[in-house]
């Protein structure tokens, strides 16, 4: 790679150079990856002078950049041409087009209007005692019984909806 992110497309001297010694990084595979990296924008790729070139988007600056020897990429056309190896160019596609479908089902779902459920403390106990119904700072022997007792209601009915919660999920799942 130059000073200006630019490097001709060899796919055999980047996995020496990226996973020396490592069998399973075949060209094929670094092609693939490459394509994956074309495809998020983190590099170009591109072909001039009858050769296959990358270029980051984004390169590193230098202090002192030495001129590139290599070719500049060419505009951003509107088509993107390169040859998929193996086909990962659609595969990727697809698999977008498949991401893009789910989120646009997660995100109706997220939009449908649904009853709110009913707050706990509208049916909770209240928290003082008869002569003080809504608490007070002063101490208040029957207002903190009456507050610990409001306190018990709210965790016992917050545990009670989270158990028919968790009974749901494994009714929705089944047993496998």
């Amino acid at each position: 790679m130059d000073d200006e992110g630019r490097a001709e497309l060899r796919a055999d001297l980047i996995a020496g150079a990226v996973y020396p010694g490592d069998p399973e990084m075949t060209p094929e595979v670094i092609e693939e990856h490459l394509m994956l990296l074309d495809e998020s924008g983190f590099l170009r790729i591109f072909d001039a002078d009858g050769a296959t070139w990358i270029a980051l988007t984004r390169p590193l600056r230098t202090p002192r950049p030495l001129p590139s020897e290599c070719p500049p990429p060419p505009v951003q056309e509107a088509s993107g041409r390169f040859l998929a190896v193996g086909g990962a160019r659609e595969r990727v596609r697809a698999e977008q087009g498949e991401r893009a479908s789910e989120w646009a089902r997660w995100e109706q779902e997220q939009e449908r209007t649904r009853i709110p459920k009913r707050p706990l403390l509208l049916d909770a106990p209240p928290i003082g005692c008869p002569d003080h119904p809504n608490g007070r700072y002063a101490d208040c022997g029957p207002c903190g019984t009456a507050r610990r007792r409001h306190d018990r209601w709210v965790a016992q009915q917050r545990y009670e909806d989270q158990i028919a919660k968790f009974n749901e999920e494994q009714e929705q799942e089944g047993p496998w």
